[in-house]
C-alpha cells in the first residue's frame, strides 16, 4: 500500500512540477481555479495552477490518491491520538500504583514503629521491674549478711566468753589446759 501511494504521488509531482516552469507548448494548457484579483492572489494562484496533460486522464486518479493520502493521515492521527491517550493511562495507572504502594509502605513502616515502641516501653517496665527486684535481693543479700555478722559476733563473744571461762577455771584449779598451744604442738 506505501508503494502504491509512493508510485501514485510521483505522478501528481511531475504534474505540479511543470507548473512552476511551464515550457511555451504547455502554457496553454494550464487552468488557473481563481480569477486573479490583486498581484497577491495572482502569485498564490499561479502556486497553485494545474497543468492537464490532454494525453492523460490523470485527474481522477490523483484525486483517488488525494483522498486516499487524506484517509491515511486521517488514520494515522486517529492511531497517535489513541497511542497518547493509552500511554497517559499506563502512565496515570503506573503512577496511581505507585501511589499505593508508597501509602502501604507508610501504614506497615508506621505499624512497625509503633510495635517497636510498644516493645521498648514493655522492655523499659520490665527493666524497672527487674532493678526493682534486684535492688530487693541486694536489700535482701544484704539484711542475711547483716544476720550472718550478727550470729557470727554472737558466736565469737561466746567464744571469747567460753574462753574466758575456761582461762579463768584453769586459773582457780591450777590446771594446765591440755590444748594450749594447738597449733604448735
Amino acid at each position: 500500500m506505501v508503494e502504491a501511494e509512493q508510485t501514485a504521488a510521483e505522478p501528481a509531482e511531475e504534474v505540479a512540477a511543470p507548473a512552476a516552469d511551464p515550457p511555451a507548448a504547455e502554457e496553454k494548457a494550464v487552468v488557473v481555479t481563481d480569477p486573479p484579483v490583486e498581484d497577491k492572489k495572482v502569485e498564490e494562484s499561479k502556486a497553485l495552477a494545474i497543468v492537464e496533460d490532454p494525453k492523460a486522464p490523470k485527474k481522477s486518479h490523483d484525486r483517488d490518491v488525494a483522498l486516499a493520502q487524506v484517509a491515511n493521515e486521517k488514520r494515522l492521527s486517529f492511531i497517535k491520538a489513541w497511542e497518547d491517550s493509552e500511554k497517559s493511562k499506563v502512565e496515570n495507572k503506573a503512577q496511581k500504583q505507585l501511589a499505593n504502594v508508597a501509602a502501604w509502605e507508610n501504614s506497615k513502616k508506621a505499624a512497625l514503629e509503633a510495635k517497636l515502641k510498644k516493645i521498648e516501653e514493655q522492655l523499659e517496665k520490665k527493666k524497672a521491674e527487674y532493678a526493682e527486684k534486684m535492688k530487693n535481693q541486694v536489700a535482701l543479700v544484704h539484711k542475711q549478711a547483716e544476720e550472718k555478722r550478727a550470729t557470727v559476733e554472737a558466736k565469737r563473744g561466746e567464744d571469747l566468753l567460753k574462753a574466758e571461762e575456761m582461762a579463768a577455771k584453769y586459773r582457780a584449779t591450777g590446771q594446765t589446759p591440755k590444748k594450749a598451744l594447738g597449733c604448735f604442738g
